[in-house]
């Protein structure tokens, strides 16, 4: 691109004295990768829209961040989002958003890779293009502006951000990024315009290129599809998907930060998808078909990880661990390799069953962490309709057995606003908590806790129950108001999401590009930090849907199966007959009727 990168650190150095955590800006951590820029063909600054707590715990960015390092001709750096504090200074000082690396303003990168993990985060991401004096949509850029792209979970949906994102990488990106930066190299060298890189970049599995494609509407406004404008925008975008995990690239040597972070442990991700298929998860379908690392890998990465890092604290990452085939001999190797109480090992959250306690009692051979299980449900119907069974005795059991192993806490998930939820199962979820409650403070005492916490259900795209309508707001205020006055124990502590942020997160989820207008407006009236329950300017988003008139309702309100969803080019390997046949099976475990224009699906394979 031939731009002459500017470099801002004298200018950072004088306002760090100023901000809080001045380590968030400063990098140079352990394992951090420096590149003289003249030495490499391409540069690519990968942003996670969060803090650098939050984004530097993230899987997926240690994963990408190492793959293009590994490139001789490519360097790839980091930024994140800065606290409102450090954004304030950036903004009187006229110093852009800038990478932790070399100090280099972000629009002289050729490529920036934003990192799409939750859809509260979208704000920051126009924030972030202009902190960066970059226009926010792809129409407005210039052949002197970067290529914008992203990766992420919630590119499964990607139609509420698809006018401010040139390119889309879906599903997994270990290979697609190498292929994305392969496709800019072969076009820049070749004097191509950014029109034409950008249908090339169509044309390589897993990548979407919105520009590429006119919706269509009905004469009522509403969403009926895509039209592709050119012959390499393919009318369906097949998700990317690594074959082989145990022999895909995975960093040992990740960056130690200076300060602590959300997860500030070593992190092996032992598996990717999930054999469970819960109805209401989306990440079953992101990362289907279940992949394992063997056993030999995972203590390869294990060694040298912990080695490269100095860690003391190891997680074994993917959504459902405790499913790893091997996972016993991992945890027996882990048990056998450390000096007691010299290494905590901790797994992500836990079925309820016996196998998940012993799992537990050798982990706590190492080191004791904390606990979660997830029961989901407060009925045996409806964790039945769900595809989440569980038997409440085993709960039961588990926790007498967990606090008479000297552990302390214990941690309780719970949704509510599933489909087809009643009183019985908010009263089911007062009646687990306090069980577990007086088990725990019979068998080990007053100073024991038991940690509920209680998110409201948001209906996503690709799962059986993308075509529900999101219960409201105030319903949902109710519902937890109801199990907040029944659930009253000394050892209790009762956490619950803020149910207009929920109402937000399925308006971004299942939304199509009017939600974008909405997004739009709400960033240029201050919203931004959405995700973080002291910084979300409500009145922000209120003035924002107020203004846009033509805002999709259907996003909040549910789809009629008939309906085009939004989403409905993206293909992630299941088909929509597999999940009418999966939300017909969960009417009858509820024992309700399909509502009209639902029906027809009776032959569908379960």
């Amino acid at each position: 691109m031939g731009k002459v990168p500017k470099r801002f650190w004298k200018d950072i150095e004088r306002i760090l004295p100023f901000v809080k955590k001045p380590a968030r800006y400063i990098g140079n951590e352990v394992n951090s990768v420096h590149k003289p820029w003249d030495a490499v063909k391409t540069h690519f600054l990968l942003v996670f829209p969060d803090t650098y707590e939050v984004g530097l715990s993230n899987v997926g960015l240690k994963i990408i961040y190492d793959v293009l390092n590994s490139r001789d001709d490519v360097v790839c750096e980091r930024a994140f989002a800065p606290w409102t504090d450090c954004e304030a200074l950036l903004r009187e000082h006229g110093i852009p958003l800038f990478s932790i690396e070399s100090f280099t303003e972000a629009r002289a990168f050729e490529i920036i890779g934003f990192s799409l993990q939750y859809e509260m985060c979208y704000t920051n991401v126009l924030n972030l293009l202009d902190l960066s004096d970059i226009p926010l949509t792809s129409e407005a850029r210039t052949e002197r502006d970067p290529l914008i792209v992203a990766g992420g979970p919630c590119t499964v949906n990607p139609e509420p951000v698809a006018k401010f994102i040139d390119a889309f990488v879906i599903g997994d990106g270990e290979e697609a990024v190498l292929d994305v930066v392969d496709k800019v190299q072969e076009c820049r060298d070749g004097g191509r315009s950014r029109a034409d890189l950008l249908r090339e970049l169509a044309a390589i599995e897993g990548v979407y290129v919105p520009s590429l494609y006119d919706e269509i509407r009905t004469k009522e406004g509403v969403f009926s599809g895509l039209h592709p404008l050119e012959p390499s925008a393919p009318a369906t975008i097949r998700k990317r998907v690594v074959k082989d995990l145990d022999s895909a690239p995975f960093p040992t040597r990740q960056v130690v930060p200076f300060i602590e972070t959300v997860h500030d442990r070593f992190v092996v991700e032992i598996m990717r998808g999930c054999p469970r298929r819960c109805r209401f998860c989306q990440a079953t379908t992101e990362y289907a078909p279940v992949r394992y690392r063997s056993i030999e890998t995972i203590q390869r990465i294990v060694t040298e990880g912990l080695a490269a890092t100095g860690y003391d604290e190891l997680s074994l990452a993917s959504l459902s661990s405790a499913d790893h085939p091997d996972i016993e001999n991992v945890v027996s190797w882990l048990c056998d390799t450390s000096a007691p109480g010299m290494l905590s090992v901790s797994l992500p959250s836990l079925r309820v069953s016996s196998f998940s306690l012993d799992l537990a009692m050798k982990i706590a051979q190492t080191k004791r962490t904390g606990l979660t299980f997830a029961p989901e449900a407060g009925s045996a119907r409806l964790r039945a309709a769900i595809n989440k069974e569980m038997d409440e005795g085993a709960l039961d059991d588990l926790v007498f057995q967990v606090f008479r192993a000297g552990w302390r806490t214990l941690k309780l998930y719970f949704m509510i606003g599933l489909p087809g939820e009643t009183q019985e199962d908010l009263d089911g979820i007062v009646s687990m908590a306090r069980s577990a409650a007086e088990i725990a403070h019979k068998v080990a005492g007053r100073r024991t806790t038991i940690n509920v916490s209680i998110s409201a259900f948001v209906p996503k795209p690709h799962t059986a129950f993308q075509w529900e309508p999101m219960v409201a707001a105030d319903e949902l205020r109710e519902r937890s108001s109801y199990i907040r006055r029944k659930l009253k124990a000394r050892n209790v502590k009762l956490s619950w999401r803020d149910a207009r942020l929920a109402r937000l997160e399925a308006l971004f989820a299942r939304g199509d590009r009017l939600i974008g207008e909405v997004l739009l407006e709400a960033w240029r009236r201050g919203a931004k930090f959405d995700a973080w329950t002291a910084e979300i300017n409500h009145d922000a988003w209120d003035e924002a849907q107020r203004s846009v008139p033509t805002m999709s309702r259907n996003a909040l309100e549910g789809y009629a199966v008939s309906d085009t969803l939004p989403w409905q080019h993206i293909d992630c390997g299941i088909s929509q007959e597999r999940f009418l046949s999966q939300r017909r099976a969960s009417y009858e475990k509820l024992d309700l009727p399909l509502c009209a224009g639902q029906a027809g699906v009776e032959n569908a394979d379960d």
